[in-house]
């Protein structure tokens, strides 16, 4: 390029520093004047901003620590399109479904890796403790990028766990945190994190959490017959929800030049009593859960040349369970299980047009991306005539994504390929599974009507299924290698506007509007055997559809005074309905559990080192069977919690060196929660009541 003008400035510029007037301009500056220089080009590169084709609905930061969550259960109940089952208690199973299509819909993932169940597909969200979560993200259909392992395509919905990565400033090397938590229902939870710079790319992280509670608590059991009359009410104690639990995770991060790896190892181990339902005038349970899970995990991302990513995953996990009824009154069950997984995955894309990639484009982005993975399961169990199965899944997944100027478009395809076997054959059960392969696609797309406007137009199409789990094929006397898998399909539209403001007391707003309807063939039930009441077989016998919208709205306003509020809503409509069987009561019928209208609300207003948080929740009027008549009424509940936080600064401390200079300030946080603040009694589960008002306090030290 020919850079003249800028020359003649400079030249000006440095001459009269070096003379220290401008009357004289020597020779030099003058044959400056009369010359040109070449220079060579500099290329000045920056990709675009790649926002979500479909966006994500997430919690992190101040909102995630201010909101009243124990587990990550409790957090995802925020989100618009979800419905928790919660059968009550600190230690009471917590499963999440979102927009109605089941919870074995759902894939979880932990830092980047899929949470496993073969053994019956779901995962409890209530083992995972708040303490170490940076991040919580729930996508409908899919995580909205294509550089991703093929395991990321295959549901119809996906929540992403994050974890803490270390963060050292000031130039530390370590942080400590030590946090106590204490409150109603014997609530005693210790934790601590610690973190270390070992060299300038490669730091550790070690947590360990304990948690205790006895988990009784009060609760006002009513009863109201369809005619009106009160069968009973009466107050009572909820028994045998005690639960002791500990976790330990070590993680070591590392950075390469445009890349990272990270390697975990997680651990869990619990005891806890199973509340039980509140039916026939028992009032308590004898049941008990232990469980173990520990895994561990890698990940190793890195650009190999322009234009070409690599990303390596792999996963060792091994789980064991024991569930235990000694009422023999029922059934006396001892039964254990420990299913074992080893998870490979490779990913490759490929940036063919864009500024970083083999052809340079400034307005177009497209990338291809291939990907493929194999997974290995394995259950054992001392059941009788138990055939212990073994499943080899080989999953291979092709995407593409463009962004040009007003659109963005992404497209994939998914091919899953089952491999099962089984090593001890029976009588009823003489052959494994067997299941042709499956190739399930999705298209995504978004659309920008004006640039300069956050306003985007999107809609997307998804066909996904699941597959039978070991607990449907091969449980003893109940498993039927005959299943179908449960297939899904989604459509979706929507609209959402963004809008930030450097200045005034607006600073940002954001709304999000979408409609929905989605199809479950093929749904898999269990059905009566013969006449025994405990005598069940799993069947494919459901069809159901789902109607519905979801709109969310936030926003942030700046107050006087460095007072700084930011208030977010949630709402969902949902017609989800059974149409399976037209000569059952249940055709056409709202399916269990799900409601019509349900919605939250939440409030953060933070000063300085303070914070106050208020969040309501609301589920609406719904039936616990699919024949929705009087008997089958359940009426909405609501809860209203609050929390108060402060965190300040208690000491300061500099040291120096000839190394590096470090500056510690040790920081302590409080906080009080009230929940359920107007005692409503309610239950999400039939016959699982929940808590009433109940608190926690909380204090972490941090340096």
């Amino acid at each position: 390029m020919k850079h003249s003008l800028f020359l003649i400035v400079s030249s000006l510029v440095c001459s009269c520093v070096n003379i220290g007037a401008v009357t004289r301009v020597s020779d030099e500056l003058l044959d400056s004047l009369t010359r040109q220089f070449n220079l060579d080009e500099v290329e000045v590169t920056a990709r675009r901003r790649e926002e979500p084709v479909i966006p994500v609905q997430k919690l992190d930061g101040a909102r995630l620590a201010g909101l009243s969550t124990q587990s990550v259960a409790d957090a995802a109940r925020y989100f618009s399109g979800v419905q928790i089952k919660d059968y009550g208690g600190v230690g009471g199973m917590k499963t999440i479904d979102v927009r109605s299509m089941g919870t074995n819909h759902l894939g979880v993932f932990y830092d980047g890796i899929e949470i496993g169940n073969a053994q019956n597909g779901t995962v409890d969200l209530g083992k995972f403790s708040m303490d170490n979560i940076e991040e919580i993200a729930l996508y409908n259909g899919q995580k909205s990028e294509i550089f991703q392992p093929a395991k990321d395509y295959g549901s119809a919905g996906t929540l992403y766990i994050k974890t803490r990565r270390p963060k050292f400033t000031n130039g530390k090397r370590y942080n400590l945190s030590i946090t106590m938590k204490a409150g109603t229902f014997g609530l005693a939870n210790p934790s601590i994190l610690y973190e270390q710079k070992l060299t300038d790319n490669i730091h550790l992280s070690a947590s360990a959490e304990y948690t205790y509670a006895h988990g009784r608590y009060h609760f006002r059991y009513r009863k109201v017959l369809p005619s009106g009359a009160v069968a009973w009410d009466t107050t009572a104690v909820r028994q045998n929800g005690d639960v002791q639990a500990g976790r330990a995770e070590v993680g070591l991060f590392g950075y390469l030049p445009e890349g990272k790896w990270h390697i975990k190892g997680y651990f869990y181990q619990s005891e806890k009593g199973i509340p039980g339902a509140i039916v026939n005038n028992v009032w308590t349970n004898a049941q008990r859960q232990w469980d173990r899970n520990a895994f561990v995990q890698g990940n190793f991302t890195k650009r190999i040349t322009k234009g070409y990513d690599f990303q390596f995953n792999a996963k060792y996990s091994n789980d064991w369970m024991r569930y235990l009824n000694p009422d023999t009154t029922l059934m006396y069950i001892d039964n254990s299980f420990t299913q074992q997984e080893v998870y490979l995955s490779m990913a490759h894309r490929l940036a063919v047009v864009g500024v970083k990639g083999l052809v340079p484009h400034n307005d177009v982005n497209w990338d291809i991306s291939l990907s493929a993975d194999w997974q290995w399961n394995y259950l054992e169990g001392n059941l009788a005539n138990f055939v212990y199965p073994e499943r080899n899944t080989v999953l291979a997944a092709a995407a593409t994504q463009i962004y040009w100027k007003y659109l963005k478009a992404q497209a994939s395809v998914l091919g899953t390929f089952i491999f099962d076997k089984i090593h001890q054959p029976t009588l009823t059960m003489p052959t494994a599974y067997k299941q042709k392969p499956q190739f399930t696609p999705a298209v995504f797309m978004s659309y920008q009507p004006i640039l300069k406007e956050e306003l985007f137009f999107r809609a997307y199409y998804k066909h996904i299924f699941r597959m039978p789990t070991f607990n449907d094929l091969y449980y003893t006397d109940v498993g039927n290698i005959s299943l179908l898998p449960e297939y899904t399909t989604q459509y979706d539209g929507g609209v959402q506007y963004d809008k930030r403001w450097a200045e005034g007391v607006c600073r940002a707003v954001s709304v999000k509007a979408d409609g929905y309807f989605n199809q479950v063939r093929n749904k898999i039930v269990a059905i009566p055997k013969g006449n025994g009441q405990y005598r069940w077989q799993m069947m494919n016998l459901g069809y159901v559809e789902i109607r519905g919208c979801d709109v969310n709205a936030s926003t942030t306003l700046d107050l006087t005074h460095e007072v700084l509020l930011t208030v977010a809503a949630a709402y969902t409509y949902q017609k989800a309905q059974d149409f399976t069987d037209p000569n059952e009561l249940t055709y056409g019928g709202q399916i269990a559990y799900i409601p019509w209208h349900s919605g939250s609300a939440t409030a953060n207003l933070q000063w300085k080192g303070l914070s106050v948080n208020y969040a309501f929740i609301y589920v609406g009027e719904r039936y616990h069977n699919s024949a929705n008549i009087p008997a089958n009424h359940e009426q909405p509940w609501y809860t209203h919690d609050l929390s108060i936080s402060y965190e300040t600064a208690i000491a300061q401390s500099t040291k120096t060196t000839d190394a590096e200079r470090t500056k510690t300030i040790p920081r302590i946080y409080f906080a009080v929660e009230i929940n359920n603040m107007l005692n409503q009694q309610y239950d999400v589960i039939l016959n699982y009541p929940m808590p009433g008002i109940n608190g926690k306090g909380i204090i972490r030290f941090t340096i």
